[in-house]
């Protein structure tokens, strides 16, 4: 008898293949990705860290067959060492950065190492406000983080681009230690050469250090394809991500860096930037985590290993294609956008200002038909957590699926009757939109999944 775990994982592929997924953090991973994730490495305790000699000059064979000397606590370790040597030497090739660090569990488990890294409890950190755009572990003080370091947050302008005045009038009036640029929710590329600047500025001024990081866990796809500028590239000390999204990898982070690189068994001799790799390795392990997945390491590697084939820039040019196209069409049919567009992957759309609903009925209603995306909050909203005026969409998976121009005039179409139903359900004072009018829902619920298996995710179904 079939445990009811596989039933339900059954369920979530039925779902998966009928339905559209929008989130623009969620992406569909290759075959060879679910292999190594549900390979045999989950069963080894590896805590340490592979040698890291040759990994910028040796060529992927000879770092698969050579076994070196490691820095683990655990014996066993001839062949994880190697996938985990491939893993951060193709990342530090996708990404050109000095070193990379594969352990870390999420972006979250990134975020906070790199913190640990460089601050003092008490430090300031200058990162972008969550109401703004931000993510929770820059500083929302429902987190760890925020009890430990003092965030202080910037926002964006009236244009949706980052205030670019106001961070730097706060790095200059405040006795920053890191300066963060990175979202979850910004439609614009960031200009990472004038914060760089800023941040010149302000070591000036208070005459130490300042860390420069970006968190580009929703464009790291497309910094790797090389569609979208990569802050390592002007004076960012420090890149972190996850590995999913635009990456299309399995669920987890990753910490890029520039600097020297030395051995994490080692007292480390000065707290400089020139020694931050080593200073991130150890505020990994032992730092904040303990023995790595090495299954999920494996994944990554192969991850970067499809990342780094030409195809792949094709593919992270079409999603942002698709996005621009989806973008355009939606405000063809009333919808206002946060930035009036989008330069990435990613939508941010006022239903409260379009349609005079609130996000979170919207992505229920849409949950309905099978178009997955989800609420979120615009700044300035008062709408709450749970009651955000806005939603937030992307075009990763639906690009993965092979979908072009012409399905993003479908989903924007269906999008709009959608919202028409909303509004209107709203203005009888309905309470419970899967009450309402179930038979249009599920004339467009239909639609949807015809175009769906019409698209097939790859590895999942033909």
């Amino acid at each position: 008898m079939q445990d009811v775990v596989f039933n339900l994982i059954d369920n979530e592929i039925k779902r998966q293949v009928e339905g559209l997924e929008l989130i623009p953090s969620e992406n569909y991973v290759s075959k060879a990705v679910l292999e190594a994730m549900g390979s045999v490495l989950t069963n080894k305790y590896s805590e340490g860290y592979p040698s890291f000699t040759g990994l910028r000059d040796w060529d992927e064979e000879k770092i698969s067959q050579e076994i070196l000397p490691n820095y683990r606590y655990y014996g066993g370790q001839q062949n994880v060492d190697r996938i985990e040597r491939l893993a951060i030497e193709r990342a530090c090739r996708l990404f050109d950065a000095d070193h990379a660090n594969v352990q870390p569990h999420s972006g979250a488990n990134a975020n906070e190492a790199v913190y640990f890294a460089w601050c003092e409890p008490g430090d300031n950190i200058l990162a972008m406000n969550l109401g703004h755009g931000g993510h929770l572990t820059h500083g929302s003080p429902v987190t760890r983080s925020a009890k430990i370091y003092n965030f202080i947050p910037y926002g964006t302008d009236e244009t949706g681009d980052l205030d670019y005045a106001q961070i730097e009038e706060l790095a200059l009036g405040n006795d920053v230690k890191l300066i963060l640029i990175g979202y979850s929710a910004f439609m614009k590329i960031p200009d990472f050469e004038r914060v760089a600047k800023i941040r010149q500025k302000a070591e000036e001024k208070w005459g130490h250090e300042i860390l420069l990081m970006a968190d580009m866990a929703h464009v790291a796809g497309l910094i790797a394809a090389k569609v979208h500028p990569n802050p390592l590239k002007y004076g960012f000390n420090v890149m972190t991500t996850t590995t999913h999204k635009t990456l299309r990898g399995p669920r987890g982070g990753l910490i890029l860096s520039m600097g020297n690189v030395g051995s994490p068994l080692k007292k480390i001799a000065e707290k400089n930037l020139n020694n931050i790799p080593t200073m991130i390795d150890k505020a990994v392990f032992p730092g904040t985590q303990g023995g790595p997945l090495e299954h999920i390491i494996a994944a990554k590697a192969v991850a970067f290993g499809e990342a780094l084939q030409p195809e792949f820039k094709t593919y992270a040019e079409n999603i942002i294609k698709n996005a621009k196209a989806l973008a355009k069409e939606l405000k063809n049919h009333g919808f206002i956008l946060q930035g009036n567009g989008t330069d990435n992957h990613l939508i941010l759309i006022d239903m409260m200002q379009s349609f005079g609903i609130n996000g979170k009925m919207y992505e229920k209603a849409l949950d309905l038909v099978g178009l997955t995306l989800n609420a979120n909050a615009l700044p300035g909203d008062t709408g709450g957590a749970f009651k955000p005026n806005g939603v937030r969409l992307g075009t990763p998976a639906i690009t993965t699926r092979g979908m072009g121009e012409a399905e993003m005039k479908k989903l924007a179409n269906w999008m709009k009757e959608i919202a028409e139903l909303c509004q209107e359900a709203d203005e009888n004072g309905v309470e419970n939109i899967e009450s309402f009018q179930p038979e249009k829902f599920a004339i467009i619920r239909d639609q949807v999944k015809k175009l769906a298996l019409r698209f097939p995710i790859p590895n999942i179904h033909n």
